[in-house]
């Protein structure tokens, strides 16, 4: 079996310049599109959870680019659908908002497991496109960060 997962996460909001956002569409809910998200590991901090997430959903390169954090923490109630991936009794996440900005849309490698395919939207679209309120919030926030 595997280990619990943590109940604090990242949001990576990759974006660029001119305010496009790139969001993927989950392979273990198909219509669910969003940004980079994923649990902490033990011993992580913040920025290496969201530079590991980065890597493993998109093939990016975190570092390679401006990562902000961008001091935004949602808690929010865990979907029934995955809180099978948590401790028993575990009912709510934190949520740590980071944008990654890139010099324009780049191509991106998917995770096959997590993903099944992705899409640069202009911030208004992807906003209206996120299945996730906090998600969708933090996109809304992105052109006062432009």
């Amino acid at each position: 079996m595997t280990a619990h997962k943590t109940p604090v996460s990242v949001l990576v909001v990759i974006h660029t310049a001119d305010g496009q956002v790139l969001l993927m569409e989950r392979a273990d809910a198909p219509g669910f599109w969003q940004s980079v998200t994923g649990s902490q590991d033990a011993g992580e901090t913040l920025e290496q959870t969201a530079i590991r997430e980065v890597r493993e959903e998109t093939g990016l390169d975190a570092s390679e680019f401006e990562l902000t954090p961008w001091t935004i923490e949602t808690r929010f109630e865990i979907y029934e659908r995955w809180r099978h991936r948590y401790a028993p009794g575990v009912t709510h996440n934190t949520e740590h908002v980071f944008g990654l900005k890139l010099p324009a849309p780049l191509p991106v490698t998917l995770a096959p497991r997590e993903h099944l395919r992705y899409l640069w939207l202009p911030w208004e679209k992807a906003a209206e496109r996120c299945f996730s309120p906090s998600n969708a919030a933090a996109i809304r926030l992105l052109p006062a960060r432009l």
